[in-house]
């Protein structure tokens, strides 16, 4: 690192800097000492950059960076922290800091990271947060975690029909300071759901103009028990900055914004690939899981995996007759299995993606299947006719050719059939359709392809058993 006293923080660009960099003059800075220019280089990132660069510095320097931090922002950093950082910061501020802290973070932020705490951290939170906002945290987490009560934020903007715009647009101008988002404004009647206007239709409307004229009757919301990856799908669909929420009454309680839906997609996609690779979710990070855990997560599926494959085995044993007459056929079982098995995966995979999208339903099954049927023939005929004459070049032998090209097509239309039936049944019956993914798919589709191909066999060769 070049002489500290020649850098000029204002005409670094940190935004095309590495988080290398920024840690290495980071660590430079704070080594000399040199706390006011390390509080401007702060000043000049973004809250989600400084917060992974906490990650990087010494554990020990973590507090003092933090108090360089403007208010704001340190509050901010504070919410894209990882759950052991924030614990960590608790635990070495003061009351007063912490305090400082929880009066500038929203309360799902808080919600959220409550949900994650041990209680005597939890405990410490709630010690220094005042009593309506405890009470809020309070009503909020006797929600179903998983629900959009659990999700929602109760720091949003409502207005009544019968102000004007100009009326509407001075409470914005009151009450945004304490709000997660203004863009849309929630008219509301006895507490009851009755329209929304956004920013823009205020700005744009006369200030002598009644919001009951502009506002928009035709609201789409969601229940306070709603399932929190319906609720996203919902964003998905509308491209919503923010979905009301209302309880049985339909009284607004809340709203979820897209930042939280986009935090439920990741978290539901990365359950989703997790159940795909035949692993058990778990929350925590990779580093931040233990091997005994990660482990665990595995071991399970591996078990009924590696015993389910035994029936391949037994069909294999059953027809060991067959070796002794034509060994050859023993070389083209992991040719066929492992054909079958990636034409499965191939189906199942679309299937879960067209399920979470919900672009597919299990009433459109008899659709997939034809559909699905035709992809396997033209597949399975391209695949043969290669194999085919492969063989029968390498070893001349048109039996074994024939042999074959018919089990590549009975094991392509059946690896394509169970692909895309098995995720379609699973979202049926309530279960998670990604768990009818590649390993389960390629152990069945193993199993029937194995049968398939010595039943083929012994018929074109004429062999009993």
């Amino acid at each position: 690192m070049e002489n500290l006293n020649s850098i000029n923080l204002e005409e670094m660009d940190f935004v095309d800097m590495e988080l290398e960099e920024i840690q290495e003059l980071a660590e430079s800075l704070l080594s000399e000492r040199k706390y006011s220019m390390l509080r401007q280089m702060l000043g000049n990132l973004n809250a989600a950059d400084i917060a992974l660069l906490f990650d990087e510095i010494d554990k020990k320097e973590i507090p003092l960076l933090y108090r360089l931090l403007p208010k704001e922002e340190a509050a901010e950093t504070f919410t894209y922290m990882s759950r052991d950082m924030q614990k960590t910061l608790i635990n070495t501020l003061t009351d007063r800091e912490l305090r400082a802290v929880m009066d500038d973070i929203f309360l799902d932020d808080t919600v959220d990271m409550i949900e994650e705490m041990p209680a005597n951290v939890v405990a410490r939170i709630l010690r220094n947060t005042d009593e309506e906002t405890r009470k809020m945290i309070n009503q909020v987490l006797n929600y179903p975690k998983d629900s959009a009560g659990s999700l929602m934020t109760i720091e949003y903007v409502n207005i009544k029909k019968d102000m004007t715009v100009g009326e509407a647009i001075s409470r914005i101008r009151q009450t945004a300071v304490d709000k997660e988002t203004i863009y849309t404004c929630y008219v509301t009647e006895h507490r009851k759901l009755i329209g929304m206007v956004s920013v823009k239709d205020l700005l744009m409307a006369e200030d002598s103009m009644q919001i009951e004229d502009i506002m928009e009757t035709n609201v789409i919301y969601t229940d306070t028990h709603e399932d929190k990856e319906e609720v996203a799908k919902i964003f998905n669909k509308y491209d919503f900055m923010a979905i009301p929420v209302v309880d049985r009454e339909e009284r607004l309680v809340g709203i979820v914004t897209f930042d939280d839906a986009m935090d439920v997609m990741q978290e539901e996609n990365t359950e989703d690939i997790t159940k795909m690779a035949a692993m058990t979710p778990t929350e925590d990070s990779y580093f931040n899981t233990s091997v005994f855990s990660h482990a665990k997560s595995r071991i399970g599926w591996l078990l009924v995996l590696m015993l389910s494959a035994t029936v391949s085995g037994f069909i294999i044993n059953h027809y060991q007759e067959s070796f002794k007459l034509y060994p050859l056929l023993v070389s083209f079982i992991p040719m066929l299995s492992g054909t079958g098995g990636n034409c499965g995966s191939q189906s199942s995979t679309l299937m879960i993606r067209g399920l979470s999208l919900d672009e597919i339903k299990f009433k459109d099954i008899f659709r997939v299947i034809f559909k699905e049927f035709r992809i396997a023939i033209l597949v399975s005929i391209v695949l043969a006719i290669v194999n085919g004459i492969r063989i029968y070049i390498q070893y001349g032998d048109m039996q074994m050719s024939l042999i074959i090209a018919l089990s590549l097509v009975a094991v392509v239309v059946l690896s394509k059939f169970i692909g895309c039936t098995l995720p379609l049944v699973a979202e049926h019956i309530h279960l998670d359709p990604a768990l009818m993914a590649a390993p389960l798919i390629s152990t069945i589709v193993d199993i029937c392809s194995t049968l398939l191909y010595f039943k083929i066999a012994t018929v074109v060769l004429h062999i009993s058993v």
